[in-house]
């Protein structure tokens, strides 16, 4: 997934923004939607796109926070999410140098 958004440690970054894209990889049981052919018994990967959204949307100083808030939402609002791997790239960082990206990945499990 691809987003402009405002994250950053810097004042310039908070303003002016730039492009991130979100990975996201979880663990779900399939059985049912597999033999249902119904999206209702799986995970719809329409409403994950809008809840990283949301997230991504609120801006961070650090990748870390932001993949920790999408981690947790998506296990927050998915009860059938049994672990999530999020990773969080900041395209072209500002770091003096030319860098295609920077990326943080947070692995969370559903505690039971």
């Amino acid at each position: 997934m691809r987003f402009y958004a405002y994250h950053g440690c810097f004042a310039e970054e908070q303003a002016i923004g730039t492009h991130f894209e979100l990975d996201v990889a979880f663990e779900t049981n399939t059985s049912r939607a597999q033999k249902s052919d119904n999206i209702a018994d799986t995970v719809s990967y329409l409403d994950v796109y809008r809840t990283v959204k949301r997230e991504v949307e609120k801006p961070s100083h650090l990748l870390e926070h932001v993949g920790e808030r999408v981690a947790s939402a998506l296990l927050a609002e998915f009860e059938a999410v049994e672990n999530v791997q999020v990773r969080v790239s900041k395209l072209n960082p500002p770091l003096g140098g030319h860098l295609h990206s920077v990326t943080v990945e947070v692995t969370k499990d559903r505690i039971h």
